[in-house]
């Protein structure tokens, strides 16, 4: 190994270093903590229990509700944020002449406070909101928007509100990376616009898809933060989220389940991330 490679791969490692330490001692440390008061009766100086807490938290018919809440969420609302992403993308990379309006629109989202986004959803949707004005004028009931079902419709319209512009930035810097001459030539050859658009665009978009639909995936799980403020502890049921399980077991004290709950939900999405990069892998060796 060269002189000059080890003086990088020193100056690479100073610049890591504060972000390792602090990922090492504010989250993989606690982590492992967790792990091991999972597996016993209490935390500190506990017995060990094997996979009791486990046991328990799968017979919980309050953890169930909220996975079963959660696995719903993330399964129609990534799809629906992917596919909205990819159309808006498609439309922003033509010449519009509302183009620079509609991206400052979708990314205005990202940099809003939380507290912000809060405040302006309770508007709308309150018993009093603008919604439900709307549809008094229209000779409608008002709608009890966060305790009723149509809940996991709202929280839906604040997550892909939310994240919609950051999907979309990835989605356009992908189209705009695919070189023009493969549309020429598809034109040349008498391809239309649907056959370019799913044998070039869809195709040569894979990668930056896989990686959407991971980043959308996480972003699901932290719409916690929106509905907690919205709804406080215990929401209606239907947006009742693995989060809020974990966040009351942990008010309550109940670190065992706590713990359990933060171990399955990481293996989870630790499975599901790795299939995802393994069929990203092989799709990108069969494009090679």
């Amino acid at each position: 190994m060269s002189k000059l490679l080890r003086n990088e791969m020193a100056v690479a490692a100073l610049f890591l270093s504060p972000s390792l330490i602090g990922f090492t001692i504010f989250y993989l440390i606690p982590f492992i903590i967790g792990v091991l008061y999972s597996f016993q009766d209490s935390p500190g100086n506990g017995s060990f229990v094997g996979f009791h807490n486990y046991e328990s938290l799968l017979e919980s018919s309050s953890f169930r509700k909220a996975a079963a809440n959660t696995f719903l969420f993330t399964s129609v609302c990534v799809p629906l944020i992917v596919a909205l992403s990819l159309l808006f993308a498609h439309l922003l990379n033509q010449r519009l002449f509302i183009r620079n309006w509609l991206q400052t629109a979708f990314v205005l989202p990202l940099v809003v406070p939380v507290a912000s986004i809060v405040m302006m959803w309770q508007i709308v949707f309150d018993w009093n909101g603008t919604v439900n004005e709307w549809l008094q004028s229209l000779h409608w009931g008002r709608v009890d928007w966060m305790k009723s079902d149509w809940a996991i419709v709202v929280l839906a319209v604040v997550y892909i509100w939310k994240n919609i512009g950051y999907n979309i930035i990835l989605f356009l810097a992908g189209m705009r990376n695919i070189p023009k001459e493969y549309y020429e030539t598809a034109v040349i050859e008498g391809a239309g616009k649907f056959h370019q658009w799913t044998h070039i665009t869809l195709v040569y978009l894979t990668p930056t898809m896989f990686f959407v639909v991971l980043m959308s995936i996480i972003n699901s799980f932290k719409v916690f933060r929106e509905t907690y403020l919205i709804a406080g502890d215990y929401p209606h049921d239907q947006i009742y989220l693995l989060q809020h399980y974990m966040n009351n077991m942990f008010l309550s004290l109940d670190i065992q389940k706590l713990t359990a709950a933060a171990v399955v939900m990481v293996g989870g999405i630790l499975i599901f991330v790795s299939s995802m990069l393994v069929i990203e892998r092989r799709f990108r060796n069969f494009m090679e």
